[in-house]
């Protein structure tokens, strides 16, 4: 939520919002906005005629507000509450904080830095994490701080515990598990609950779990994919943001699915991190919505 200090130095605004579907919803938030002097420069929405639930994402500029951004928060609190609304409100130059963490593959590490460095990324880097040294000279050049936690089954709640005392001190907003090949506990993915997205390397739902290039070359199949979700206690089971597929004959080996894999894991992962911190995508239950 941003503070009226914050708002000083900011005139974009994202809302994105979900409510009980009824009649009047856009109405009523478009009208506050009108009524502070905002002025709507983004706007998509959509109804879910199956769970009855309306979700909006806007923009707006709040340069000519006619009252403070305190009084406009206190309105919009009203309202959520009128409309049984659950939002985010935050200023449209507030790049969210990434720890990234890896394992040894280095192919969905280096397309988020590769992006992040161009400024293609709306988000900031802010540390690496990993269980093995083999990207540690890969994020160094980069500038950024690499953190080696090595783990074991004796030593998995300790490793934990330290990747988030990590994630707090460098402010993290967003945990991005960049083929990072550990399972993370239930009680971890319970403290990251919607700030924590994997790349699953398989079209889910199917092929879960370990080694899915080799299920999918047993089975035949056409189309190899990635899946970017986000993680739940659930191996491989979180709702979904984004996917990407590329088709495939029976000539090609497993270690040819890996490495054209590679480029797909990098895109999907790479557009999931863009869409979450582009506040874009709006869970309905195991379901996502993208706005």
């Amino acid at each position: 939520m941003s503070t009226a200090a914050e708002a000083d130095a900011c005139n974009a605004y994202i809302l994105s919002f979900k409510c009980p579907d009824r009649t009047g919803v856009v109405a009523l938030y478009s009208g506050l906005l009108y009524e502070v002097g905002a002025n709507i420069t983004e706007v998509s929405n959509y109804s879910d005629p199956v769970s009855r639930t309306f979700f909006l994402r806007c923009v707006f500029d709040i340069s000519a507000m006619n009252v403070s951004f305190e009084v406009f928060n206190q309105r919009l609190q009203a309202l959520a509450r009128e409309l049984d609304m659950q939002y985010n409100l935050r200023c449209a130059a507030d790049r969210p904080r990434l720890v990234l963490a890896v394992s040894k593959y280095d192919h969905c590490l280096s397309a988020l830095l590769t992006k992040w460095r161009a400024g293609a990324l709306p988000a900031n880097i802010v540390a690496v994490v990993s269980n093995h040294e083999d990207c540690r000279a890969l994020v160094e050049w980069y500038g950024l701080p690499y953190h080696y936690l090595p783990v074991t089954a004796d030593t998995k709640l300790q490793q934990e515990a330290e990747l988030m005392r990590i994630f707090g001190e460098a402010g993290g907003d967003l945990l991005v598990l960049a083929r990072y090949m550990q399972i993370l506990s239930d009680g971890l993915c319970e403290q990251l609950q919607g700030r924590a997205i994997n790349i699953h390397h398989s079209f889910l739902p199917g092929f879960k779990g370990a080694k899915p290039y080799h299920q999918a070359y047993e089975r035949g199949v056409k189309v190899i994919g990635a899946t970017a979700h986000y993680v739940t206690r659930d191996l491989d089971e979180g709702p979904i943001i984004a996917q990407e597929v590329r088709p495939i004959d029976h000539e090609i080996s497993v270690e040819q699915m890996v490495h054209l894999g590679h480029d797909i894991e990098s895109t999907a992962l790479s557009n999931a991190v863009r869409l979450h911190c582009e506040q874009r995508v709006i869970l309905n239950g195991q379901r996502t919505v993208i706005l």
